[in-house]
């Protein structure tokens, strides 16, 4: 019995390139402006081979929050204490927010889609149920190394992060993006008492 076929050494490259061509597009020209046909285009490839690497217009989209949440991994401070992971991940969205203002423009067409679109919000919602869980831990370990207010419940802490950080994906925040998220940053590090305790420098 043959095994399964090799992808080609530019599969990957490839797949990932349209990721990035759609990514692009969405910071851009919100969903109305993302049309598989485009993302070929810039890619060189035709539409039939974009299919061959996601079959629907959702399979992109997924493709696209995943490189998006990658984005977002990236303001975790490996090696830190379990306890100033908090922090440190509230600093590197502010780097993101200074470097990377698409990722914001992106996550914030997903929001605003996924009210009307049963697909997106699937894959909207299990995105934001991860960052929740992830959230919870920070802030429990937070806690627990005396780096945050222990009178705060970290579910409810949690979702108000997330409601907090939505809020700006759902602005436009093209030139502005840094202020208001380092603003609403500095209210969320106070509501938990990070600014009141020894923590990474911004």
């Amino acid at each position: 019995m043959r095994g399964r076929p090799k992808a080609s050494p530019e599969a990957e490259p490839r797949r990932e390139a349209l990721v990035l061509a759609a990514y692009s597009r969405l910071a851009e020209a919100g969903f109305e402006g993302l049309r598989t046909r485009d993302v070929a285009a810039e890619v060189g490839v035709n539409i039939a081979t974009l299919h061959y690497y996601f079959p629907t217009k959702e399979a992109l989209i997924r493709g696209v929050v995943g490189h998006a949440m990658a984005r977002f991994r990236t303001a975790f401070a490996p090696g830190s204490r379990p306890g100033e992971q908090l922090a440190a991940q509230f600093k590197g969205i502010r780097r993101l927010a200074r470097h990377e203002p698409e990722l914001f423009m992106v996550m914030g067409e997903l929001a605003l889609r996924s009210s009307r679109d049963a697909a997106i919000a699937a894959i909207f919602q299990d995105t934001i149920r991860a960052w929740h869980d992830t959230l919870v831990t920070l802030v429990r370990h937070a806690q627990k190394e005396g780096l945050a207010d222990k009178r705060l419940d970290p579910d409810s802490t949690a979702s108000l992060v997330i409601a907090t950080l939505n809020g700006l994906f759902m602005v436009p925040v093209a030139g502005t993006a840094s202020d208001r998220v380092d603003k609403a940053l500095g209210q969320l590090e106070s509501f938990l008492g990070l600014n009141k305790r020894s923590r990474p420098a911004r």
